[in-house]
């Protein structure tokens, strides 16, 4: 073996070791204050939870009483430290399913508030065997309890997330020249596959502190791709090298692009996101209110903008939705098509900027780059915001498509209209250019709430929205998970968001790059930045902003050859 070739194994190797495995069931209690629930991570039925009759003779068909039941879960050292913090503590005890029970622990609150359960414990009914404890964050967070296939089902298997990370590292390889920058930028990027492992594995603690240092180098190399005007001759002189023909390239995404809908549709599983968009279209298609009026399975699936289940309602009307939380094919249809087009956009985007030879490439990343995978696997909305956002800067040389798109963006999940200054100011910040750019925007956005506001008024919609993720908790950030004891968090957390809406406003108006490329870059920084400040953090988002990290880095150089 060559060193060269010594170095891209060594490469290979380092990737598939933060490859996260399959999520393991685990035992191990939380450690952080109770948060508010949010939203749900599998269907939740209101019949599994019943009370017995009496708690001193067993159910029919059951073998163990529930004073026998309470009493086990009261000698465990998880809810006898629980109930030591919390001494005026109630018990209930539960029929859960047909052959376990579920004892909760609540917390003395003060009349008029809603319970907060404390410590929640399962017990197989046959052999009295305790089979999950949960204490803290984890009682109300069940996604964040490391349950097996979770979020993707099979993505999240060895062979399917090691050779995606592989794959998605090795054509950009360059064995002759091992610092070179683009090497570091894709390390990062494949980083977040160690917190997801973290994540998996019931880790929250360790997961989330992991994502922020990685975030942190993109914000700042988006920065200094954008905002270094001076170096884009020099780059353009200098083609990017590849490690196999482009044309090999070619091949493998249209495998990949067939392998990634036949997974979908073979193995994978709905979260409560892409249900909420199939709620959401069978509502708007009838005619009923949206806002304030999803079932109580997903009764807060009710927290996006109106584009969002707009854009699920042809799914909806072509693949009925049942009533209940069965397995949507209209949400897998929807979650398809929407990483199809994000891929296609991709495409687009790199021909645009340096002819199709990039356009392949960019669509290879969107194809390989595993979290691309884990969003359609999940059958989530967040590839609609990324082709979107795409979409948007596919359309910069038009002042009002481009102002219509984020618009729309925008009106997915909120955080790309922080990147309306910047595209109203592109390529230059002239009245009429900014005009068009307010005059598409608000057509579209009218556009977007009329079939809304026809049903729901202006508040219903902000209360279920903005209100509502204004006072959301969740212990997937570092705000979330420390705040309950580290009190000048909030402080920082504030000044963090108040930085980016300041950059979202000075990247509009400084000089930077004004071609395609900078564009990119500046809007991945705002993204980027956003989600640095956000109190609920996931990796869904991942793929909002890293098409565009894809584009900057790559787009910088000549068209892509062989090395």
């Amino acid at each position: 073996m060559t060193r060269g070739a010594a170095r891209v194994a060594a490469l290979a190797l380092c990737l598939a070791a933060a490859a996260p495995p399959a999520a393991a069931q685990v035992r191990e209690p939380g450690s952080a204050g109770a948060l508010r629930t949010g939203l749900a991570t599998a269907p939740v039925r209101s019949d599994d939870l019943r009370h017995p009759e009496r708690d001193d003779v067993a159910p029919p068909g059951r073998r163990l009483t529930a004073r026998r039941v309470g009493a086990l879960a009261d000698r465990l050292p998880e809810v006898r430290r629980e109930r030591r913090r919390h001494p005026r503590a109630t018990r209930e005890v539960f029929l859960k399913g047909t052959d376990r029970w579920q004892v909760s622990y609540f917390a003395r609150v003060p009349p008029g508030e809603p319970r907060r359960e404390i410590a929640q414990v399962l017990i197989a009914d046959r052999s009295g065997a305790v089979l999950e404890v949960w204490t803290g964050y984890k009682v109300a967070w069940t996604m964040a309890r490391g349950y097996p296939g979770a979020f993707g089902r099979v993505v999240n298997a060895p062979w399917v997330w090691i050779p995606l990370a592989v794959l998605f590292v090795v054509p950009f390889v360059t064995p002759r020249r091992p610092r070179r920058m683009l090497h570091l930028d894709l390390l990062v990027l494949s980083a977040f596959s160690v917190s997801l492992a973290f994540f998996n594995a019931a880790e929250v603690d360790t997961s989330v502190p992991l994502v922020y240092p990685l975030l942190v180098y993109l914000l700042a190399r988006m920065l200094w791709v954008g905002l270094r005007p001076g170096d884009v001759a020099e780059q353009q002189r200098r083609p990017l090298e590849l490690l196999v023909p482009v044309s090999w390239i070619a091949v493998a995404v249209v495998f990949l692009l067939g392998f990634r809908v036949a997974l979908n549709i073979v193995n994978s599983n709905v979260i409560d996101v892409g249900y909420a968009g199939v709620i959401g279209a069978d509502r708007l298609a009838d005619g009923k209110r949206l806002y304030g009026a999803f079932p109580s399975d997903n009764s807060s699936g009710d927290t996006y903008g109106p584009v969002v289940y707009e854009a699920y309602v042809p799914f909806e009307q072509l693949l009925s939705w049942s009533g209940g939380w069965d397995d949507l094919p209209a949400a897998h249809a929807a979650a398809i098509t929407f990483d199809l087009l994000a891929c296609l956009l991709c495409f687009l985007l790199g021909r645009r900027v340096r002819g199709p030879a990039l356009g392949v490439v960019l669509a290879y990343a969107w194809a390989t780059y595993p979290f691309t995978l884990y969003t359609q696997m999940s059958n989530a909305n967040d590839a609609l915001v990324a082709a979107l956002v795409l979409a948007a800067l596919w359309a910069a040389g038009s002042a009002p498509a481009r102002g219509a798109l984020v618009a729309l963006a925008g009106l997915t999940k909120f955080a790309p209209l922080a990147l309306s200054p910047l595209l109203a100011t592109h390529p230059r910040p002239r009245p009429r250019t900014i005009a068009l750019f307010a005059l598409g925007f608000a057509v579209a956005a009218a556009l977007a709430f009329a079939p809304i506001l026809a049903n729901n008024s202006p508040r219903s919609f902000w209360e279920a929205t903005i209100a509502f993720q204004a006072q959301r908790g969740s212990p997937f950030s570092v705000w979330g998970l420390y705040d309950p004891h580290v009190a000048w968090l909030d402080v920082a957390q504030r000044g963090v968001q108040v930085a980016a809406a300041a950059l979202a406003l000075a990247l509009a108006v400084v000089p930077r790059r004004r071609d395609l490329v900078g564009l990119a870059a500046c809007s991945a920084a705002i993204l980027i930045a956003l989600q640095l400040g956000v109190t609920h953090w996931f990796y869904l988002y991942i793929p909002w902003f890293f098409p565009l990290v894809m584009l900057a880095l790559l787009g910088r150089h000549a068209p892509p050859r062989r090395a």
